[in-house]
């Protein structure tokens, strides 16, 4: 088929009246048109016995087994139907075997078998684009602009053995406008009116009222598709017939004339009315007159002395720009890097714009030349970065003349929901190099609202091969796209406007994930969402300066220790002195540089926050990631992957694949281009993904894992604050809390004064929607877990700890469970070695004044993740403080998390920080160069004043007591300017403006002895 359409779903209804006479019909197409109408035929009550389309391409399924598939329609998804012009029987036989009783064909690209055609009872009818009986054949729409048509239309006709020859049963019509294109001819009526149609067939032919009237041969035509080899424009026509010619052949082969001795493909034209403007005149082989190149084109002239107007070009090597841009793109770009690159001879192709001696402030230069000699095009210093050759460039240049780079519009399938005041948006498909689509095998599951028990929407269920697919796209943005190759401070930049959108969308986002994990709105708003913001703005601000401060270290001269300042290892790396450095003037230097793709499987009680803290540092450090995130909270982190479209992060550098964890999760730890996984979860799954890791391919693990966060309440504190913070240790989000106290240790002297006021606390807490602004205490996340939990408390009553409170099932629906404590915990007891991750509150007593008897229980815990103390004794605190193995140590306080300070367990509680400075070096690896003939003796090289110029070589320095070198490792002129006589420590850094990664600038921070 020569026409093409524009991708993209639309949505129609047919007719809603209903009708008695139902049929049995088997679908034989392909593509949206065949979708829509599958879907509209099923609205109106027929059964879709079978569908019977062309198989997978690339991995993908038409759109039509997708909606098939997805709705339980067999399937059937044949090569071919004939080999050597007859029917294959095991093709017909499965054809058969459905029992259609009428055979449906919307748009079908594959030659059916007549003892198909004629099986069912009611045969079989075909959409054609076209008023039959003219433009019979495969160009339908193409011929109909290309012979000036006034009307367009379409036919559904009767199969029989002729060629669009059957039988009418009915047709529509609309007039051509004289601009019309195929797309807008297809778009306006042919797929709309075409879908109401067909179903309209279907029901006349269920009702016994379809006609069948005959073809007549009086006027009938059929015109094969068009090749480029018979494409090319006849200029010696009127006008009216060249832009017919032109818009009939667009897009697909291309209409073209000879212009300059080479074939120019012309697109986009228009007839022109009104006065011609000025313009350049261009001769075109065959024309009776030069063209023009003016500001909007290339202005055609025909036989009748009229005009066409021709937007686009496209030259044999696949370049395309602006008409009007015909002289002036290539033309104007060479001239202005020949102005900039004085000491090259000639431009070429291959000429590198920086490798040639350009700098940071030659960019600026070219951008701006370029934008003030090219009025209205969009270039960015970036733009030259990403586009270092002059071939590059002028590709990327004129893509920009065209507006061919502006971002690919983002389709999503939104469920919506009316709800908190608001209509919430979530997309609920797989994210995958920047498009949401289905799991390949078109699986899904339901999302549940912990609230009432009720179905949100549908969520992809993601494959293994969707996660190949989603770390496939990693890897390439990594390698070859433009996340690999930006500086820093872009990087940044994005992360911030990220931020921005995510803080614009902030009550959306803390309403879904609301309705998805339960969590109470005022906390959503405020640390669920509130804290991903802080998160992504404080890793946005270190993208560009990702490394260690300052610290006093010992160093040694002549054989005596001194005290000194130095970069202690910073991330940007260090140069390091080495015992081989004469004669050969050997230098050591290490960077640290992104591993790559990273896994991150993110848990549901905090689903965004989770993925704010460990994706925020992934991406600042320059990494690209895979994300899962948990089963039953999939959609916030799916909403934050639309919002990173809108921020402009490039496509495959976030990828999220909603699905369970052991098949994702799984798939995740096994897969051999993945170079560190995240995991927040339980400790025996966390276990199972280390040792997967190990074994696939070495990759590093950051895990947050289990804990049994102990909490010690000395006699005295403050009881008010004691209290207060207590509850909010274990209750806080529904005690569904990784650092969740889950052991109260309370002084004997004020045990049970302390239990008494607690309890007073939680009769007066208010357990309800989540949405409600005065609820205090939501559902808990899904089902089995609460089942889990009141399985604890069980457990606890059996073993003999006393159950002050609560321990049941709320009665209302939804997921809900009292807040509840237990008293007389023994050590020994299930529920206090074992983490409830739920609102249950565990206390035991110790003894007045025993100390470090109460600090052996609390770290008799496999678990480290955090704890805490109550006390007015400072050095109390303290000497308690330092002897709890906790990642995390509160000191009268609890809960109080924050971005700039790092996060993590000991023991079985996991391994590696998210949040703070700490983050993101564990996110990237350490790289050592090892160069020769480096340095240069006797100080500073002098660099002649043509070489130096605007490159940031210094020049004639003399040492001073701190030195700053800024150094261009690409030309030789450029080596190191370090003096090899002195002593030195010194770091090393890429700048931001750093054009290419493979070429990267660096800084030495140099102390002289």
């Amino acid at each position: 088929m020569l026409w093409t359409a524009n991708q993209f779903i639309r949505k129609f209804s047919t007719s809603t009246a209903y009708y008695q006479n139902k049929l049995k019909l088997a679908l034989i197409g392909q593509s949206l048109f065949g979708q829509e109408v599958y879907t509209n035929l099923r609205k109106q009550g027929h059964k879709v016995v079978g569908v019977f389309t062309v198989p997978d391409k690339d991995g993908k399924a038409d759109p039509l087994a997708v909606v098939a598939e997805k709705d339980g329609t067999p399937v059937f998804k044949f090569p071919r139907w004939r080999v050597k012009g007859k029917p294959i029987p095991e093709v017909v036989d499965a054809y058969k075997a459905v029992g259609a009783e009428l055979n449906v064909l919307p748009f079908c690209s594959q030659f059916i078998p007549m003892n198909v055609i004629d099986h069912p009872a009611h045969g079989s009818i075909i959409y054609h684009p076209s008023i039959l009986p003219l433009h019979r054949g495969a160009s339908a729409i193409n011929w109909t602009l290309i012979q000036g048509d006034k009307k367009a239309g379409f036919s559904i006709f009767w199969a029989d053995d002729g060629l669009d020859t059957g039988p009418i049963l009915l047709q529509r019509e609309c007039p051509v406008e004289p601009n019309d294109t195929v797309d807008t001819l297809y778009n306006r009526f042919l797929f709309p009116e075409g879908i109401k149609a067909m179903v309209e067939a279907v029901q006349l032919i269920a009702d016994g009222k379809a006609p069948r009237i005959p073809q007549s041969e009086e006027g009938a035509s059929y015109e094969g598709i068009q090749k480029r080899s018979n494409s090319k424009v006849n200029l010696a026509q009127p006008a009216a017939a060249i832009h017919n010619w032109i818009r009939g052949h667009d897009k697909v082969p291309g209409a073209w004339a000879v212009i300059d001795g080479q074939p120019v493909t012309l697109y986009g034209s228009s007839l022109l009315s009104g006065g011609v403007p000025a313009g350049q005149p261009l001769e075109i082989e065959g024309a009776s007159k030069p063209g023009l190149i003016t500001s909007n084109g290339l202005v055609l002239y025909g036989s009748d002395d009229k005009t066409v107007l021709v937007k686009n070009l496209q030259f044999e090597d696949g370049k395309m720009i602006s008409a009007s841009k015909y002289f002036s793109s290539g033309e104007t770009a060479s001239g202005i890097w020949k102005g900039i690159l004085s000491n090259v001879s000639k431009i070429e192709d291959t000429t590198d714009f920086f490798k040639s001696g350009a700098a940071s402030m030659d960019v600026v230069r070219l951008v701006e030349e370029i934008k003030q000699k090219c009025a209205g095009v969009e270039l960015q210093n970036e733009d030259v970065y990403m586009a270092t050759t002059f071939q590059d460039f002028i590709q990327m240049f004129v893509r920009r003349l065209r507006g061919e780079d502006q971002e690919e519009e983002l389709i999503i399938d939104y469920a919506t929901k009316d709800v908190n005041n608001m209509t919430v948006k979530m997309p609920h498909q797989c994210f995958i190099n920047g498009q949401f689509e289905e799991a390949e095998n078109g699986k899904t599951y339901d999302t549940i609202n912990p609230t009432n028990g009720s179905v949100i929407c549908k969520v992809s269920y993601a494959s293994v091969a969707d996660v190949d697919r989603a770390v496939t796209a990693a890897k390439e943005a990594f390698e070859t796209g433009p996340w690999g190759k930006m500086n820093p401070r872009d990087r940044g930049r994005l992360l911030y406007k990220l931020a921005d959108l995510m803080e614009e969308h902030q009550e959306e986002l803390a309403t879904i994930e609301s309705i998805d994990s339960g969590a109470v709105y005022t906390l959503a708003l405020k640390t669920h969402v509130g804290m991903s913001i802080q998160t992504f703005r404080y890793f946005a601000g270190w993208c560009d300066k990702i490394q260690v401060r300052e610290k006093e270290r010992p160093e040694w001269e002549d054989g005596k220790r001194i005290m000194g300042k130095g970069i202690m290892g910073g991330d940007y790396g260090t140069t390091i002195p080495i015992n081989q450095a004469r004669p050969n003037h050997n230098l050591t230097f290490t960077k640290k540089e992104p591993l790559g793709v990273c896994a991150i499987v993110i848990p549901w009680n905090y689903p965004l926050m989770m993925l704010a803290w460990k994706s925020a540092a992934c991406l600042a450090a320059g990494n690209t990631l895979v994300l899962k995130p948990a089963q039953v909270t999939p959609l916030t982190a799916l909403k934050f992957a639309e919002l990173t479209v809108k921020a402009g992060i490039p496509k495959g550098v976030i990828n999220i694949v909603p699905g369970s964890g052991g098949l994702v999760g799984q798939r995740m730890s096994d897969h051999p281009d993945i170079r560190k996984l995240g995991f927040t979860g339980s400790t025996p799954i966390g276990k199972q993904i280390m040792k997967s890791c190990a074994v696939s391919n070495l990759k590093k693990v950051s895990l947050e894992l289990g804990g049994k966060s102990p909490l010690i309440i000395f006699s005295d504190c403050d009881m008010d604050k004691a209290v207060r913070m207590g509850m909010s240790s274990v209750f806080f989000n529904k005690g569904e809390n990784c650092i969740a106290a889950g052991r109260l240790f309370v002084e004997e002297s004020i045990h049970d004064e302390y239990i008494s006021r607690v309890v007073e606390e939680i009769k007066k807490m208010k357990i309800g929607d989540p949405l409600d602004r005065s609820t205090d205490h939501g559902p808990q996340n899904h089902k089995a877990h609460l089942d889990k939990l009141l399985e604890y408390c069980d457990i606890g009553k059996k073993e003999g700890a006393t159950l002050v409170y609560g321990g049941q099932q709320v009665d209302r629906p939804g997921f809900f469970m009292e807040p509840t404590v237990f008293t007389d915990v023994e050590d020994h007891m299930f529920i206090a070695k074992e983490e409830s991750f739920g609102p249950v509150m565990v206390v035991s007593k110790f003894k007045d004044g025993d100390v470090d008897g109460v600090l052996a229980r609390a770290n008799d815990t496999e678990f480290g993740l955090a704890s805490g103390v109550f006390t007015r004794d400072i050095n109390k605190a303290m000497y308690v403080s330092e002897r709890l193995e906790a990642g995390t140590v509160f000191v009268n306080t609890y809960n109080k998390t924050d971005v700039a300070s790092p996060f993590g367990g000991f023991k079985q509680s996991g391994f590696g920080k998210d949040l703070g400075e700490s983050a993101a070096p564990l996110l990237r690896h350490l790289h050592c160069t090892v160069t020769s003939a480096v340095f240069q003796r006797g100080g500073l090289a002098r660099i002649p004043q043509d070489q130096s110029r605007d490159r940031g070589i210094l020049r004639g320095r003399s040492l001073s007591d701190s030195l700053l070198l800024i150094i261009n490792q690409s030309p030789p002129a450029e080596r190191s300017l370090f003096n090899q006589t002195s002593s030195f420590r010194n770091s090393v850094c890429p700048l931001a403006h750093n054009p290419l990664p493979h070429r990267p600038y660096l800084v030495s921070s140099r102390q002289a002895c």
